[in-house]
């Protein structure tokens, strides 16, 4: 891992700002665009053609896509609920066992998290917490599967109160439906890519349009949610994941390049990233990762993320690192230092922070309880992880009784004919008058 030294050094290295640029796609990408599309399309374009495809020919293009891209012939697109159910029945026992705990967990954890309508009758004001009615949920799949985001995505929704979610996921393994029923899921449909998602966002004969789509994906996965937003409204568009350990003298170098290459390993596009208050950390810890990247059946994945993404930083003081940190705004913040706890009030920009050697990143992958569906890309700087709050609607409510009426509205009727909106004032005036309010209020106004 290349080490950079210094604060300057660092910043350098750890600044950047939230915003899309166009993935570059390999030669053999653009050649298969060519044969699919007649032309060497870019991938938002060729994501284009595809939602606009599948807006235009519903479940046909969805099939024809689903040939195209992973070579399955899909009959029917939803998957009965009768097999999640014998999914669920048919896992082994201390698998079933670790999903009902992960379950369990998260779904404390976002009970915890609900807000709560409140009223102030004096004041005239307060707020209904309303669910979104349906959800369109995307999970990855194909060559891997993904149960740990089934429940992740699936259980906030449902603690959240959204009466029917609907997840997307190609060819979905046992254990994914299984994840789905423990989850609530209540309709699940066996596609994938880019046409799922405009699927879950214009509707088809088979799949219902949804008012929200959440979840992570692939550069076109990420490119379709961008494109039908405003359809529907959208969680936020995720990257590859990225990691930041801070550790000083007193972290173990073993549990330090651990908690990196597990990261390093999801993605050739991961970045692994760690900050060290003296060099000595920084070799030793460096020297581990070289040594277990041998030992991964992913080794060759974590090594060309660390190669290409990865690097050490050092600096003064663990203040200097998270300093460094809130720059970078990472999907994952790992504290590996002394009195960890005592550093989480420095922290600003992180998707979730990770407090000691007992709280590595990969427990949130799986039971801690907080979705691991979090902000990549420099995104944590204005948004969260995925929690009940992205399914909710805070909606005002305005009930006045006509004394706070008489106290604000004649400021109401100033402000609104300064701006020169007189029908504005003239709803307000017509219930001041005859109230008790000075007359000359309205000469004087008019």
């Amino acid at each position: 891992m290349r080490i950079v030294h210094g604060m300057a050094a660092g910043m350098e290295l750890m600044s950047r700002r939230p915003g899309y640029t166009e993935p570059q796609l390999s030669p053999a990408a653009l050649k298969r665009n060519q044969e699919i599309f007649g032309e060497s399309l870019s991938a938002s374009d060729a994501v284009r053609r595809i939602v606009a495809s599948v807006r235009e020919l519903g479940d046909n293009a969805v099939r024809e896509f689903a040939r195209i891209f992973d070579d399955a012939a899909i009959e029917s697109l939803e998957v009965p609920r009768e097999r999640l159910m014998e999914a669920a029945d048919s896992l082994p026992s201390d698998l079933r066992d670790a999903l009902e705990t992960a379950a369990s967990r998260i779904m404390a954890y976002h009970t915890a998290s609900m807000p709560q309508a409140w009223s102030n009758a004096g004041a005239g004001y307060g707020v209904r917490i309303v669910p979104i009615e349906r959800v369109g949920l995307y999970v990855p799949g194909g060559t891997a599967q993904y149960p740990s985001t089934v429940l992740m995505s699936a259980i906030p929704a449902k603690t959240a109160g959204v009466p029917e979610v609907i997840l997307c996921t190609p060819t979905p393994s046992p254990v994914t439906l299984a994840a789905a029923h423990i989850a609530g899921v209540d309709r699940l449909f066996q596609i994938g890519g880019a046409q799922a998602i405009a699927a879950m966002a214009f509707g088809t004969d088979s799949v219902p349009r949804v008012d929200k789509i959440c979840g992570p994906g692939n550069m076109f996965v990420s490119i379709a949610k961008r494109e039908v937003y405003g359809q529907v409204d959208i969680d936020g568009l995720y990257g590859p994941t990225e990691t930041i350990v801070i550790a000083d003298d007193s972290a173990d170098p073993e549990l330090a390049a651990a908690d990196l290459l597990a990261q390093a390993e999801h993605d050739e596009l991961a970045s692994p990233i760690l900050i060290t208050t003296g060099l000595d950390a920084a070799e030793r810890i460096a020297s581990e990762v070289e040594r277990q990247i041998s030992t991964l059946n992913r080794g060759p994945i974590a090594r060309a993320a660390v190669d290409a993404q990865g690097a050490v930083v050092v600096v003064d003081t663990i203040a200097e690192a998270i300093e460094l940190a809130n720059a970078y705004a990472p999907e994952h913040l790992c504290l590996l230092v002394r009195d960890a706890a005592s550093f989480t009030g420095l922290v600003r920009n992180a998707g979730g922070i990770f407090v000691g050697e007992h709280s590595p990143e990969v427990i949130g992958d799986y039971v801690a309880g907080p979705s691991h569906v979090m902000p990549t890309g420099g995104t944590a700087r204005f948004t969260s992880s995925l929690g009940v709050q992205a399914f909710l609607r805070h909606i005002p409510v305005i009930s006045l009784d006509s004394e706070t009426l008489n106290q604000v509205g004649p400021a109401a009727a100033a402000i609104a004919r300064a701006e020169g909106l007189t029908g504005h004032a003239h709803a307000i005036e017509l219930r001041l008058e005859g109230s008790g309010v000075d007359k000359d209020f309205f000469s004087e106004a008019r």
